[in-house]
């Protein structure tokens, strides 16, 4: 899988940042657009400050779905800075030789494109300017993990001197053609490849695991080739290429994340001087194509998406019942096979709509309920995952006790054990359970690190092929996360700690026995802490009680984040 990776200019006095991609397999990365205003400033994460401003991030055509076509629309700052290109000798698939793409802008021929100007905005990770044997230091200030992107910082001025921004482009059609510029591997110069887009619609992001507006491509996608910028004929920035689809039956088809996508992205960080991530509505929704199925429901038109599921973490659990009938969001109709318009004559997924919205936002849903038309409102938040498809930070947590090894169950780890050897009721219990609380996770014993201490327990790992060692209570005390767990142990007072697992497994240790045994385990595995540093922050008790005792069993909600089980059911 390719990681996106994209750079952005703010011009603020001295301070400048680049968005560009946090994994080492991205080689490229773009500039792009100037701001507009720059009267203001706040502090990233990193506590560097930063030049905030009002950026233009999208065309109008781009702003809503009902405009009706997206074509052209000049930015009101004026023409772009960099020089303007066509391809004149290319066609498009389809047009006959001797039929030249349309232009009204200064054309640049094909044989002497290493010379166009946007070419010089792209630079290789890390972090090293076209033509330039300089290599420099890149700082990240914010990781967008569902849209592949991130944005970095590099603070030495000289990586700046002579740069030129480059400004997004609307929407492509198909059709369009569309140029692709990076540092796939197999050299070490720049590398434009040329192709067309041949489909516009919700994608499933294979490194978020998310579903976002995508652009499909048939121009070749290399490893390395993430991150950099996909052209236009007007050499206006569209998108940044970070995926393709690998098959003996298919080939060139590669995706582009589009501009729109990548314009949310900043403007959540220049909003709150940090990324927040794209809301989800939280809910299972299935088609309504069935004319009897909306006639039961009572649902007169052919619209609406039925309601299945609702997670106990998003706010519309508080206005929408399952069986509700979802016909539209924000005013816009949504149809019964769960699509709502997109430009003149297309439909788009109706998760479209909820991607454009950002966390904090209202939406208000049209909804039948028992025949009844209401109006409900909602705020719309980023999905808590009860097993994380990335780990914050890189590095996960973990707590040893007497040599138990305690860790977060996430889906690198089941990556890393093999699903088979997990355990079918785990496994279950992570592909289709969803968080009743903020914080919760799957806590489980990966390994048993061997002393007398642990004598009897020593073969209890997750290797043991299909159990199931999640732990469940410490001395009574049903466990909410990994950082309650070592708030349990480090506050227990008993004789004895007292583990429970699955199916009534119990591991029960001496507690000053464990404790004393605690430093000479670390020194004979060489490891140098028994907690992860997150671990070593007070816990503080956020949850309510109601919440951290209702514990439904597993199965009872999907975790799925796309289309799951058959095409029926649709996850918002």
């Amino acid at each position: 899988m390719a990681v996106a990776a994209a750079a952005c200019w703010f011009t603020a006095g001295t301070s400048f940042s680049s968005l560009t991609s946090h994994r080492l397999s991205s080689s490229s990365s773009l500039f792009i657009p100037k701001a507009l205003h720059q009267n203001s400033s706040f502090h990233s994460p990193s506590q560097k400050a930063v030049g905030k401003q009002n950026f233009r991030w999208r065309s109008k055509d781009e702003r809503h779905l009902a405009n009706k076509d997206g074509r052209s629309n000049k930015n009101e700052t004026g023409q772009s800075q960099l020089t303007a290109f066509k391809s004149s000798g290319l066609q498009r698939k389809g047009v006959g030789k001797g039929a030249p793409f349309e232009s009204k802008e200064l054309q640049v021929e094909t044989g002497i494109i290493e010379d166009a100007a946007f070419l010089n905005a792209v630079v290789k990770v890390k972090v090293k300017r076209r033509g330039d044997d300089t290599k420099y230091v890149a700082k990240v200030l914010a990781r967008g993990v569902e849209c592949d992107i991130a944005l970095l910082t590099v603070e030495n001025k000289d990586f700046w001197k002579g740069a030129e921004p480059l400004h997004f482009g609307h929407l492509p059609h198909l059709q369009d053609a569309v140029t692709v510029v990076g540092y796939p591997l197999g050299g070490d110069t720049i590398s434009v490849t040329k192709g067309v887009v041949s489909r516009v619609e919700v994608t499933s992001y294979a490194h978020g695991s998310s579903e976002l507006l995508g652009i499909q491509i048939d121009a070749a996608i290399n490893p390395g080739n993430s991150g950099g910028p996909a052209f236009n004929d007007d050499g206006e920035c569209i998108g940044v290429a970070f995926q393709v689809y690998r098959s003996d039956e298919v080939e060139n088809i590669g995706y582009v994340i589009p501009t729109t996508v990548v314009s949310h992205f900043l403007e959540d960080y220049e909003r709150n001087g940090k990324y927040n991530g794209f809301p989800c509505l939280g809910v299972l929704l299935q088609k309504l194509e069935n004319p009897a199925l909306r006639a039961c429901l009572r649902v007169s038109s052919n619209e609406g998406v039925l309601v299945r599921k609702i997670e106990p973490t998003s706010d519309v659990s508080n206005v929408l019942k399952e069986g509700d009938v979802i016909v539209s969001f924000d005013g816009v109709r949504v149809g019964s096979e769960g699509t709502v318009p997109f430009r003149s004559n297309e439909r788009i997924a109706f998760r479209y709509l909820i991607s454009q919205k950002f966390t904090g936002d209202v939406a208000e849903l049209g909804i039948i309920r028992a025949g009844e038309f209401l109006k409900v409102q909602a705020v719309l938040k980023p999905r808590v995952h009860l097993v994380p498809y990335h780990i914050e930070g890189g590095q996960p947590s973990y707590l040893i006790v007497a040599g138990l090894v305690f860790t977060p169950l996430s889906e690198p780890l089941i990556g890393e054990e093999c699903e088979d050897t997990i355990g079918l009721k785990l496994l279950t219990k992570a592909r289709y359970s969803s968080a009743k609380f903020e914080g919760e996770q799957i806590v489980i014993l990966s390994q048993v690190l061997a002393n007398e201490v642990n004598i009897g327990y020593e073969d209890l790992s997750n290797e043991q092929a299909n159990f199931n060692w999640q732990i469940l209570k410490m001395n009574g005390t049903r466990i909410r996360n990994i950082h309650h767990l070592a708030h349990l142990v480090d506050s227990c007072k008993d004789k004895y700690l007292v583990f429970e697992f699955e199916d009534n497994f119990l591991v029960v240790l001496e507690r000053e026995a464990a404790s004393s045994a605690s430093s000479s385990i670390l020194k004979d595995y060489g490891i140098p802490a028994e907690r992860s540093l997150d671990l070593l922050e007070p816990y503080i008790d956020s949850i309510g009680p109601d919440e951290a005792t209702d514990q439904h069993e597993f199965g009872d909600s999907p975790v799925s984040n796309s289309e799951f089980g058959y095409d029926g059911l649709l996850w918002a």
